[in-house]
């Protein structure tokens, strides 16, 4: 295929969605708290066999819960929003709204229409709604958590961030 035709997707706004550096104290805590109660109960092993596991274990679970991605890429002129595997061309959204932390437990509680695409993470404030206009999917609106909900919003619209 010749290089010309060749077209690199341009990243718009990506966020990793880590979790928050203080989870780190707590957790590093829990499984040392875990490891000296493993290592009372075990007592022909050596003292550091619990720690080995579980300070690990612990480790790649926070990292495990901060592997999400949220991104708007452009490509050839086609500006979508990528949600892990998920994605959604510009296109089809109808309205954008920034969903600010105070109204996140009405739009997840009674307002939530169930057919709605939600990418929520409990330790990420403010959400995006994003309303769709397309025939031929049933789902009404995504609700996704993002800590930058305008540069995202900017990056959808083709606009400048602010």
């Amino acid at each position: 295929m010749p290089d010309s035709l060749i077209t690199t997707p341009t990243v718009r706004y990506r966020e990793r969605q880590w979790v928050p550096l203080w989870w780190w104290l707590p957790g590093m805590a829990l499984a040392a708290a875990m490891a000296i109660t493993v290592n009372r109960a075990l007592h022909n092993a050596p003292d550091w066999v619990g720690f080995a596991i579980l300070v690990p274990a612990a480790v790649v679970t926070l990292l495990w819960l901060g592997r999400h991605v949220v991104s708007v890429v452009s490509t050839d002129g086609v500006i979508e929003l990528w949600v892990d595997d998920a994605h959604l061309p510009n296109t089809v959204i109808e309205r954008s709204a920034v969903v600010p932390t105070s109204a996140k437990t009405a739009a997840l509680g009674r307002q939530l229409d169930p057919a709605a695409f939600v990418h929520h993470r409990g330790w990420i404030g403010p959400m995006t709604l994003l309303v769709l206009d397309d025939p031929d999917d049933p789902t009404p609106y995504w609700l996704i958590s993002t800590r930058h909900p305008d540069r995202m919003l900017a990056a959808l619209r083709d606009e400048a961030p602010a």
